[in-house]
């Protein structure tokens, strides 16, 4: 059977997850690495064993007609350019969250899937966990009752990670759109994708962590945030109304003065309440009784979901298996960040 050829365009930190996961699919083949740093993308070919490598992307689309498909693992400036150059040559793509640096840019790339007649698939990796399956199973089968309320939060004490990510020309932002990302994704996701209509929020840019000498393990390669740019908000705070009256509340920064780092998803229905921390847990009445349901793990997040994710892209090529998520999920979150944002600097409520 043939299979799937398969580049990875940006191979820094976070391509790892796709590069071993193409690598464990025995549907795909790697076959080609592009990056604008040729030492990184020499490493990564030597580590791999990938010999054709490029540091342009349409230099890399023009010279290789025999690709089928391609992961977008760049900064998120270069999110929409990479993705739109690799669908106008007739490639799947699969795209990094987040979609683009903006909800215009996102529906560009939509409009060129849609020419192209390819798929355009989005790496939004919460959804491909346990605890997801198990949070949607719960509202599906009826033990959740109407989904009205949740709350998010991704809170790191001193988690920013310098480099890029602080950057906002080449990030768009900061923990909102870096980590935001990940909970808003995963709370829409296990509320049936509701539309969303309105947003209040907030964002801050207070605390300087550059002379902290405990960085927490955060910071990535090469950078020094004593003399990085860092032009983005250390803390992001939001209200978003969903259509069918569901409203979420999260919180997310890279620097608060606060004990500990938390990941932690509630979501409340009139007949359950649903805990994430990182393992999921069950709240609800049974006759006449409170009663508590913890499930133990495999449901915390665990690493797996990387592989998960890329295989049902290459499932969705092949065997028309339906995406997780798509670029409609993508525009979606990209017009809640957008308006986040928005209201952040003119302090009042913005309608979608």
């Amino acid at each position: 059977m043939k299979k799937l050829k398969v580049a990875v365009i940006g191979v820094g930190n976070i391509s790892s997850t796709h590069i071993e996961a193409y690598l464990k699919n025995p549907e795909c083949e790697l076959y080609a690495f592009c990056d604008i740093n040729e030492d990184t993308l020499r490493e990564k070919g030597e580590k791999y064993g990938v010999k054709r490598l490029y540091t342009d992307c349409k230099e890399m689309l023009g010279a290789l007609p025999e690709l089928d498909a391609v992961s977008v693992c760049t900064w998120n400036n270069a999110h929409a350019p990479c993705t739109i150059a690799a669908l106008e040559a007739g490639k799947h793509v699969f795209c990094e969250k987040p979609m683009a640096m903006n909800a215009k840019e996102a529906e560009k790339m939509r409009l060129a899937a849609e020419k192209a007649g390819k798929l355009l698939g989005m790496g939004f990796v919460r959804r491909f966990g346990d605890d997801a399956d198990l949070a949607c199973d719960l509202v599906k089968n009826g033990q959740m009752g109407e989904v009205y309320y949740a709350k998010a939060n991704y809170i790191r004490r001193n988690g920013n990670p310098g480099g890029w990510f602080s950057d906002k020309s080449r990030s768009g932002g900061g923990p909102l759109i870096d980590l935001g990302v990940h909970v808003i994704d995963l709370v829409r996701y296990i509320a049936g994708n509701p539309r969303p209509v309105s947003v209040y929020g907030a964002t801050f840019a207070k605390l300087d962590r550059s002379d902290i000498k405990d960085k927490r393990g955060y910071v990535v390669a090469g950078s020094d945030l004593k003399k990085d740019v860092n032009n983005v908000e250390d803390l992001a705070v939001a209200m978003i109304r969903f259509e069918n009256g569901c409203v979420l509340t999260v919180e997310t920064s890279y620097s608060l003065n606060t004990d500990n780092d938390t990941g932690r998803i509630e979501v409340f229905g009139t007949k359950g309440g649903i805990v994430i921390n990182p393992n999921l847990s069950y709240y609800t009445v049974m006759e006449g009784h409170l009663a508590n349901v913890e499930f133990p793990n495999p449901t915390a997040f665990n690493g797996s979901e990387y592989a998960r994710e890329i295989d049902n892209f290459i499932a969705a090529i092949l065997h028309g298996e339906k995406l997780r998520a798509s670029a409609d999920d993508g525009i979606q979150l990209m017009r809640i960040l957008d308006a986040i944002y928005e209201s952040a600097a003119t302090g009042h409520e913005v309608t979608l």
